[in-house]
């Protein structure tokens, strides 16, 4: 049950026609291209050129980490006297990918690993918690973080207590208290320069590998030739989607180059899952893992066992990577299953009371949701309804919150206004979590709902299109979507070009799957398909023949029977 979203605004491209010229010139790129770039906010030709073609070398230096330096030592410390290693990580995809990452590395350089990952489905108020109690069973002298811990200080000051050391590799935002330990890799600390704040989890724990073998071959401990940094990299790339990194700068060069390694399909763990999902690796792209692999993985943080994740990742035998890539399998339905209800739950609360709808921001609590897939629905709320959302999963007087918003509404200043009313709380400005009392809930939405007010006004919630550029039919040849190639991999803040222009209908609108329709679209002598997802509830609209139309869309090629043609993905339409 879904309500009637009104249409978005539409937010025409930005031109420049001198630059675009420019660019036209010195890339010899197709001009619906260029202007992509114009809108996208680009401002000169070297940024352009770093954007399109940058490679490996262009990396930035792990050094440039104030800390790398004592990280390194410490660990090839450890490693040289043959210390057990405790590398504990997140629960998601990046914290799972990062985990399989550093252990891998550290073995094939001799170290002796063990790693563990917490279940953070279950109401613990610390992240840290069983991280002592698993290094002092294993009689580990130092523990590792990943994609976790720069919000722990309390808790990892416990673990040093108790003589272990701890390196802090985290990319989430710091609260006022950093954790005092051997090293805190973290690009978004305030003394931090480190170039690129917006590397996820698995990205920071890929510089410190990196750091780690310059050092090794510095020093001569190892060839050159030993360890191929690439081989990680596809680790990387699905760890980063699938935290919805922001494709750009460093992040698009370890994504692009993570997703040739992927294709190669080394990992027989991540292959077994491909194969399951049903996914060609040559065709592989960033949605592909974002909606399909991604979402496997997570499933065990949500609603199972993440260690099983990382195992995956690890695997070399086919037999046991089959069997465990299957139970994956079986954990998605179920979590599939629990999202959706919920997700019903959610939409029936929302039309029965639409005056929470009169409001800024969304807040919903109970105690029939599972927390594992409270980050699910909070982030498709908000996307739905343009607004700040917060779903809360309640279980013994303790409520678990995740927390997704719009851009012009930052989380962590009004979650450190509103300290006193939490338990705990971390994440970054667009995407937090948070514990909290159940007695403390309706005060804390009460505040929140009045900080938007405050601070939000009607056009901030009001859904808007961004579209890149005008393009007819004519321009939409193969030889045009080759040229969008050059602007992949396309993802979180590089996302698909939406492009826009005028056609007519040629005949009624055909629903699709009860949600969507397919529109028969014509250009002057030209006749294109397009589907609209999720825009079936909007068929009356256009329920007629040879009615004008403009109409927002991504280009994509479909192939069916081996015979490849252009169909548009409309994003929305107007009549005109």
């Amino acid at each position: 049950m879904i309500h009637d979203i009104s249409p978005p605004l539409w937010i025409l491209p930005h031109q420049n026609p001198q630059f675009l010229q420019e660019i036209i010139r010195e890339f010899n790129i197709h001009p619906i291209a260029a202007q992509i770039l114009v809108a996208r906010g680009f401002k000169d030709l070297p940024e352009i050129h770093e954007f399109l073609y940058a490679k490996l070398p262009n990396l930035h230096d792990p050094d440039l980490f104030p800390d790398m330096d004592k990280a390194v030592g410490r660990i090839l410390k450890a490693v040289r006297v043959g210390e057990p290693i405790l590398i504990y990580g997140d629960n998601d995809v990046d914290g799972m990918t990062a985990a399989a990452l550093l252990t891998e590395f550290l073995r094939d350089i001799g170290a002796k690993v063990f790693f563990d990952i917490p279940d953070r489905a279950m109401l613990k108020k610390s992240l840290i918690g069983d991280a002592l109690n698993f290094a002092q069973q294993r009689h580990c002298t130092l523990l590792i973080t990943v994609d976790c811990g720069i919000t722990a200080a309390k808790e990892i000051q416990e673990v040093v207590e108790h003589g272990i050391d701890v390196i802090v590799t985290d990319h989430h935002e710091p609260t006022s208290k950093i954790p005092h330990c051997v090293a805190t890799l973290n690009p978004k600390l305030i003394n931090s320069t480190y170039p690129n704040r917006e590397l996820t989890g698995v990205g920071v724990a890929f510089k410190l590998i990196h750091a780690l073998t310059s050092t090794l071959i510095e020093n001569g401990e190892i060839a050159p030739t030993k360890i191929d940094l690439k081989t990680y990299l596809d680790l990387v790339a699905l760890g980063m989607i699938g935290d919805m990194g922001a494709l750009k700068g460093e992040n698009r060069i370890l994504v692009r180059y993570g997703l040739r390694q992927m294709r190669k399909m080394k990992r027989i763990g991540l292959a077994k899952l491909f194969e399951l999902s049903e996914l060609e690796e040559k065709e592989l792209t960033p949605l592909d893992i974002a909606s399909k692999i991604a979402p496997r993985l997570n499933s065990l943080g949500r609603i199972a066992d993440p260690i099983k994740g990382v195992q995956l990742l690890l695997l070399h035998r086919s037999d046991e990577a089959e069997a465990l890539a299957k139970e994956l399998d079986i954990h998605n339905v179920e979590r599939q299953r629990i999202e959706r209800a919920a997700a019903d739950d959610i939409e029936e609360i929302l039309f029965q009371h639409p005056d929470m709808l009169a409001h800024k921001a969304i807040v919903l609590s109970s105690e029939k949701w599972h927390p594992g897939v409270i980050a699910i629905l909070s982030a498709r709320i908000a996307k739905q309804y343009n607004r700040p959302t917060i779903i809360i999963s309640v279980e013994q007087g303790m409520g678990k919150g995740s927390m997704r918003t719009i851009p012009e509404f930052p989380l962590l200043s009004v979650l450190k206004e509103n300290e006193a009313l939490l338990v705990n709380f971390g994440g970054h400005d667009y995407a937090a979590g948070l514990t909290i009392k159940e007695a403390n809930i309706a005060l804390f939405k009460e505040r929140f709902l009045a900080s938007a007010e405050k601070c939000l006004k009607d056009l901030d919630v009001t859904p808007k299109l961004h579209l890149d550029g005008k393009a007819d039919f004519n321009d939409l040849t193969f030889e045009f979507m080759e040229s969008l190639n050059l602007l992949e991999p396309f993802g979180n803040d590089n996302p698909p070009p939406t492009l826009y222009c005028e056609a007519t209908q040629l005949w009624p609108p055909k629903v699709i799957g009860q949600h969507h329709l397919k529109l028969f679209l014509e250009q002057g002598d030209r006749a294109l398909e397009g589907i609209a997802f999720g825009l079936a509830g909007r068929k009356e609209e256009i329920a007629r023949r040879n009615i004008r139309l403009r109409v927002a869309f991504t280009p994509q090629i479909n192939t069916f029977l081996n015979k490849a043609s252009i169909q548009l993905i409309i994003k929305d339409f107007q009549v005109l």
